[in-house]
């Protein structure tokens, strides 16, 4: 298990997986890889009804480590591998996957949101999507499966926030609790989808996923592409390096 998330099975079936990487919940290359294969594993258990994903700090997660990456460039095509798998063990996982976040959802914490079956929201939270601000691509593809396109788009290419209440009028979350309601409402609602028929919910899953206009998969392997073609531009690394040095970026 990684030091930068943990996981746990409750007896009633239900599945915490909770970011636990600190200041930002930033994971860098292996935490991604090694996070794709927990929740994949989780799913497969027979005994694991429903996967809550949830985090402890300031936010639920900011992304990637994009000070790692600033260090070594060549790491972007294993982290993006990373992030691939692990948005695709939330999104074809074979038991439902609810995502409960709070403070910031940035990034890779998109992606997860995007993957989820549905989000439950802590009110101070507020989602983003500064992949042009950092130099790259990728999570519209899962941002857009929350918002509709034009929201997204004007998100994407602004790198604005966008705060729980109005993500709660647009459909993007089920629900918006207290911050201290959080864990609690996320556990309760995944204990009532686990109280049903294993083998029905595991079915509905499947099929569920089958009726989705699309491949949320190969649309964000589509954006990825362009991620590698960002990086060869000097604009790419200024942006990571003003953010490293906590300094506006000079174009």
């Amino acid at each position: 298990m990684s030091e930068q998330f943990s996981s746990e099975v409750h007896d009633n079936g239900v599945a915490e997986v909770v970011l636990r990487h600190p200041p930002v919940n930033a994971l860098n290359n292996a935490g991604w890889h090694a996070m794709a294969a927990a929740i994949e594993a989780l799913g497969e258990r027979p005994e694991v009804r429903v996967i809550v994903i949830r985090a402890e700090g300031r936010g639920f997660c900011a992304g990637v480590d994009i000070k790692e990456l600033a260090a070594n460039q060549g790491l972007i095509v294993s982290v993006n591998a990373g992030n691939y798998a692990t948005f695709r063990a939330v999104h074809r996982n074979k038991v439902p996957v609810i995502a409960a976040v709070h403070g910031f959802v940035l990034g890779g914490g998109i992606g997860i949101c995007g993957a989820a079956d549905f989000v439950i929201a802590a009110d101070d939270a507020s989602f983003g999507l500064p992949e042009v601000d950092r130099g790259a691509m990728g999570g519209a593809a899962h941002l857009q499966r929350m918002f509709g396109i034009q929201k997204t788009r004007y998100l994407f290419y602004t790198g604005e926030m966008i705060g729980a209440a109005e993500a709660l009028a647009l459909g993007a979350v089920e629900r918006v609790v207290p911050r201290e309601a959080l864990r609690a409402t996320a556990m309760e609602i995944a204990a009532r989808i686990a109280a049903k028929s294993p083998a029905m919910i595991r079915i509905a899953r499947e099929a569920l996923g089958g009726i989705e206009d699309g491949n949320l998969e190969d649309k964000y392997r589509w954006e990825q592409g362009f991620t590698l073609q960002a990086y060869m531009s000097p604009d790419s690394a200024e942006t990571r390096q003003a953010f490293v040095e906590k300094r506006g970026a000079t174009f």
